[in-house]
């Protein structure tokens, strides 16, 4: 265990986001450029989560849900609701907007959100890729259970398994639930890795751990993680990038350049429409 991040607490009007990466100690880990835990949270009767129309470029957003359901739109006409335990992956490459919006069916009555949603940089030589939206059911994904644990590859590969999601590196993206007394050795096999905590009392190779914060794990180590309490915690991170990333707003590039272009490009509506969306989020002044 080299390093524990506090993330960043964003309060979007009762309902907490915290940003564990990028950081000054952390800027990517293995492919991920951006890291965000939302919730836990219960929203009263008629509100949620109103993400309106925004563009990206550059990267691909995974969002992975414990709890509670959100409706995706984007320009390329995909409309999708996820629920627990399914993962929306949508590639950016070239430029892609999209809304997420909590179903007005769950808004008719208090409904409970907690999730994680990141962002992975495409490879250079992947950054212009068209862009594209897939949505695999948690049924679809490989998953363990034993002694008290359960072990789901959300994307990339561990534990032996392998998720059927594309990735464009390699990647190690794996939701961990334990049984309060039960100890797991955390998969080894890849270069960059990190630990979050959403969840629970926990403790790596003995020391405690704080919840809700993220910890650099030292490579070519395999520390065995206990549940103190029930758990909930993402093991995450790959192979590096393969170079510096400039991160702007909802862009991330290689190329200064490019972000220049995509702001031009959104301001100027080239990004497409959304069915159904009348709103967006205009670009920010700085």
């Amino acid at each position: 265990m080299t390093l524990i991040i506090a993330p960043r607490v964003h309060d979007l009007g009762g309902f907490q986001v915290r940003r564990a990466v990028p950081t000054l100690q952390a800027r990517s880990v293995g492919p991920f450029v951006f890291v965000d835990h939302m919730g836990p949270a219960v929203f009263e009767a008629g509100r949620g989560v109103d993400v309106r129309p925004h563009p990206h470029i550059g990267l691909a957003t995974v969002t992975f849900l414990w709890s509670g359901s959100m409706t995706h739109r984007d320009t390329l006409g995909s409309v999708q609701d996820i629920e627990p335990g399914d993962v929306n992956w949508m590639t950016a490459g070239r430029g892609i907007a999209h809304s997420e919006r909590t179903p007005l069916a769950l808004r008719e009555h208090d409904h409970p959100l907690h999730g994680m949603q990141t962002w992975v940089a495409l490879p250079r030589s992947q950054e212009e890729v068209e862009p594209a939206f897939f949505h695999h059911s948690a049924a679809a994904l490989p998953q363990q259970r034993r002694d008290g644990s359960w072990l789901r590859v959300v994307a990339g590969r561990g534990y032996g398994e392998e998720s059927p999601v594309q990735v464009f590196a390699d990647t190690l993206y794996v939701a961990i639930d334990l049984d309060a007394g039960t100890e797991l050795a955390l998969d080894d096999s890849h270069e960059q890795r990190a630990l979050y905590v959403l969840e629970g009392d926990a403790q790596l190779d003995g020391a405690d751990l704080p919840a809700m914060n993220l910890i650099v794990l030292d490579p070519q180590t395999r520390p065995r993680l206990r549940a103190k309490t029930p758990l909930k915690a993402m093991l995450l991170g790959g192979e590096p990038l393969d170079a510096p990333r400039h991160m702007w707003w909802n862009f991330v590039s290689s190329s200064k350049e490019r972000i220049e272009q995509a702001k031009q490009d959104w301001v100027d509506g080239r990004f497409g429409a959304i069915a159904g969306e009348t709103e967006f989020i205009p670009l920010p002044d700085h």
